[in-house]
């Protein structure tokens, strides 16, 4: 038995100007075949269920207990490396070859770089990646770039690197917040309280220190057309969270939050569907905090609002034209496990495990947004 997250919340009240989801299977005339990498993680699994019934879905992971593989049958189970082993592109592109594959969702941090930069030999072999520019994907997954990056296009907190020169402790003084250049799922980030903890930290760039902000954190899920035209901005609520994964939450028409997720994803230049963390401050103004340029693991409570990112995204993809705007609907939604239940010959049966690493390999799934 594996379980998954997933969301519950009130039966929408009917909206006649909702915009209708779109119809797959009308650009290839069928469903098309999308491979769903981390699948044993929360946007994989977000993304696979979202899409049952309008494609035809395959699922990869490098765990052959991911919880995700088991949404599909056998046949679509896949076993790949981790997204940072040397090779990574290249497997994932002979599954494509092999299944025939039309869209690929990559959905963890550490593949989507050696995904954009073999972007080219993809769309060669017919493949449609979900995935930004890799130049843009670098700036993203390193908190400093982002930083530097945003400076001057949207409100940021005070933010310098540990151990660099000129003043050590943030505008707004201890405490302060200290976390990794990079990573996700709130891995390493501390709370430092004062010049004495400071100095136990890292000197060495791979750390930076940033303004607290007290106030409430929001994730903005932002869905772009090819073209990286914004067509959803949808702000989220993290009311409750485990582990680093949103487990309650309220969908929120909050106009300026939206505002700083979209010059956020202009001014880098992301496509698709990914996410915008933001806080508020003492003052209850919001900051950006950090981008994860991937589908978001809490995006079951943005589908639930009314805007079904993965069916547009792959829509997009497929030459299909968005709308001008999608609208959402202000909802809360409370996240549950639901359990997948197997036969216990059929835990860690898959369908392909061509690509597969050694059996010692790290693992790399990514925590939710």
């Amino acid at each position: 038995m594996s379980a998954t997250p997933w969301a519950t919340s009130p039966a929408p009240t009917p909206d006649p100007a909702r915009v209708p989801v779109p119809d797959l299977a009308l650009p290839l005339g069928r469903p098309p075949r999308v491979l769903v990498t981390g699948a044993g993680g929360p946007s994989g699994v977000c993304f696979l269920r979202a899409l049952d019934g309008a494609a035809e879905r395959y699922a990869a992971d490098l765990d052959p207990n991911g919880a995700g593989l088991y949404l599909v049958p056998r046949a679509y189970r896949m076993l790949v490396p981790p997204g940072a082993a040397p090779g990574y592109a290249e497997a994932l592109l002979r599954l494509c070859a092999r299944h025939e594959i039309d869209v690929l969702v990559p959905t963890v941090d550490a593949e989507l770089v050696a995904l954009a930069h073999a972007a080219r030999a993809f769309e060669e072999a017919g493949v449609r990646v979900l995935v930004s520019a890799a130049e843009a994907l670098e700036t993203c997954l390193d908190k400093w770039r982002l930083a530097e990056a945003c400076q001057g296009a949207v409100r940021l907190p005070d933010t310098r690197l540990v151990g660099a020169p000129g003043p050590a402790e943030p505008a707004g003084g201890f405490p302060a917040i200290a976390k990794p250049r990079t990573g996700s799922g709130s891995r390493g980030i501390v709370l430092v309280r004062s010049a004495e903890e400071l100095a136990g930290l890292p000197a060495d760039g791979s750390y930076l220190l940033q303004e607290f902000l007290p106030g409430t954190e929001y994730s903005v899920d932002v869905l772009t057309d090819a073209s990286g035209r914004v067509v959803a901005a949808v702000p989220r609520a993290r009311d409750k969270t485990d582990s680093g994964i949103v487990v309650a939450g309220r969908v929120l028409d909050l106009p300026e939050l939206s505002g700083i997720a979209e010059d956020t994803v202009r001014t880098l230049g992301l496509r698709g569907v990914l996410n915008v963390q933001v806080r508020e401050d003492r003052a209850g103004k919001a900051a950006l905090l950090e981008v994860n340029p991937r589908p978001p693991g809490g995006m079951s409570l943005t589908v639930a609002a009314g805007v079904d990112m993965p069916r547009w995204a792959v829509a997009s993809l497929l030459g299909m034209e968005l709308p001008d705007r999608i609208a959402l609907r202000e909802t809360a939604v409370v996240r549950h496990w639901q359990d997948v239940v197997l036969a216990p010959r059929e835990l860690g049966d898959l369908g392909d495990v061509g690509e597969a690493a050694p059996p010692d390999a790290g693992g790399d799934r990514e925590a939710a947004a």
